[in-house]
């Protein structure tokens, strides 16, 4: 995670039915931590999706949910793969998250993975609509799993208890419509690309929801390179 980014967007599965969806959601309400000196930042870590992927992930949101009601929509420049949420943080904590990052990062490979289905996460009282991926080669889980083990030494990141899960929030379900029963959903486009770009992100919460920017990035080595 060498490189600035710019400001402007750019062990096994878990099984649909057992999401490990811990995505940096806008929580109505929610403040930074006023009981610690210093500036806070909301941070957390994710897999930037290519241009035309997000382009045909959008596309076909459009189509899928035309009609339907309760779901708020994430920004097109917004979607990407959550890798590690790490919450409040000390700003000045910022240099050193990236540096570990980008030395448990170096000679990784890009992951190879594919678009798969569409699911409501959590199954029984959905809060999103996402995508799951298909990590072929476990690339993406082994990536997540060495970013969590150096940014759980570092204290910046408690792990999850339940398996990484790969995938894309497209939608948030309106509280008032969680318990609503939800149908199934057309197929979204199987394609398949290679995730190369990791990066580090800060949420700015607001009234209109939260806005994501860019801290640094680092490049995975490319297929074939």
């Amino acid at each position: 995670m060498g490189e600035r980014a710019p400001a402007e967007p750019a062990g096994g599965r878990a099984p649909a039915d057992r999401p490990g969806e811990r995505a940096p959601a806008d929580r109505p309400g929610e403040r930074a931590p006023a009981d610690r000196p210093g500036e806070r930042a909301r941070l957390f870590i994710a897999l930037e999706l290519p241009a035309a992927v997000r382009e045909a992930v959008v596309a076909w949101r459009s189509a899928a949910v035309r009609d339907a009601a309760g779901l708020r929509l994430i920004r097109p420049e917004d979607l990407h793969v959550t890798l590690c949420f790490l919450g409040w943080q000390d700003a000045a904590a910022v240099g050193s998250i990236v540096s570990a990052c980008t030395a448990a990062l170096a000679g990784r490979r890009a992951a190879a993975l594919e678009v798969a289905e569409a699911i409501w996460l959590p199954a029984r009282r959905p809060r999103v609509l996402a995508i799951a991926l298909t990590d072929r080669g476990d690339g993406l889980f082994e990536v997540q799993g060495v970013l969590s083990r150096v940014l759980a030494a570092g204290g910046w990141y408690r792990p999850e208890t339940r398996p990484f899960l790969a995938h894309v929030t497209v939608a948030r379900v309106a509280q008032d419509r969680r318990s609503a029963r939800r149908g199934t959903l057309r197929e979204p486009p199987a394609i398949a690309f290679e995730g190369s770009r990791v990066t580090l992100y800060r949420s700015r919460l607001g009234a209109g929801g939260a806005r994501y920017e860019a801290l640094a990035s680092r490049e995975l080595v490319r297929r074939g390179a």
